[in-house]
């Protein structure tokens, strides 16, 4: 087995498998042509650096079909959503950023801060369990905290319940659901949903009302307050 040190490279193709295993609702591979698509390279760029990966022990792959990540592909892998997520939330709570727009600056940032900084940032900020999209942040080990949740297209009407993550990064998307006040923390009841209308009408713990799409619906994670 080869030793591969960690490059920014190397890092991206561990955090993105890592983010379509998590994406999965069973334990199959991640295909090469998603996750060439992910990072914006062709397939053959990926499958050769998914072979270096396998040599170094980080990945298991499967020529034709895919990869997934092992034990020790998994906890690089997390490390390194660790310090992006550390990063927003520092970002937000300390500089002030909006949480529209600390993705970017964490995906230049995670790859050029030591562990011992990010160290100090998490202790500084609390030991957080979460970063501003109400995504998990990694422990110093490489753990995630689970959180049980359900979108808003499964929850249940009329229950009281809290926002707990909003798993679209994309800026125009999070300033969409900001506007609607749907960010994590946020109280709010499911009144309805109309399935032919392509509709789901909530209701804040300010009474307020608002309705929204099944594609918002789907990215916007609750659990209840009962």
């Amino acid at each position: 087995m080869l030793v591969m040190l960690p490059s920014q490279t190397v890092e991206n193709y561990l955090k993105t498998i890592h983010l379509a295993q998590a994406a999965q609702t069973s334990p199959a591979l991640v295909p090469m042509g998603q996750l060439a698509s992910a990072l914006g390279v062709v397939p053959g760029t990926a499958t050769t650096m998914m072979k270096a990966l396998a040599e170094s022990g980080l990945v298991h792959y499967e020529p034709y079909m895919g990869v997934r990540l092992t034990v020790a592909g998994e906890k690089l892998a997390s490390l390194v959503l660790r310090r992006h997520r550390l990063i927003e939330l520092f970002l937000v709570k300390v500089l002030g950023m909006s949480w529209a727009e600390v993705h970017d600056e964490a995906e230049r940032l995670e790859h050029a801060v030591s562990e011992q900084l990010i160290d100090r940032i998490d202790e500084m900020l609390g030991r957080p369990e979460v970063d501003p999209h109400g995504d998990p942040i990694p422990n110093a080990e490489g753990t995630i905290p689970y959180r049980e949740s359900v979108d808003l297209l499964n929850a249940p009407l009329e229950t009281p319940l809290v926002i707990t993550r909003v798993i679209d990064q994309d800026a125009e998307f999070l300033r969409f659901v900001e506007q609607r006040d749907l960010m994590p923390g946020r109280s709010v009841v499911i009144e309805a949903r109309d399935s032919a209308a392509d509709a789901v009408r909530l209701r804040s713990d300010a009474d307020r009302h608002t309705t929204i799409g099944s594609r918002t619906a789907s990215k916007v994670l609750v659990r209840s307050t009962k």
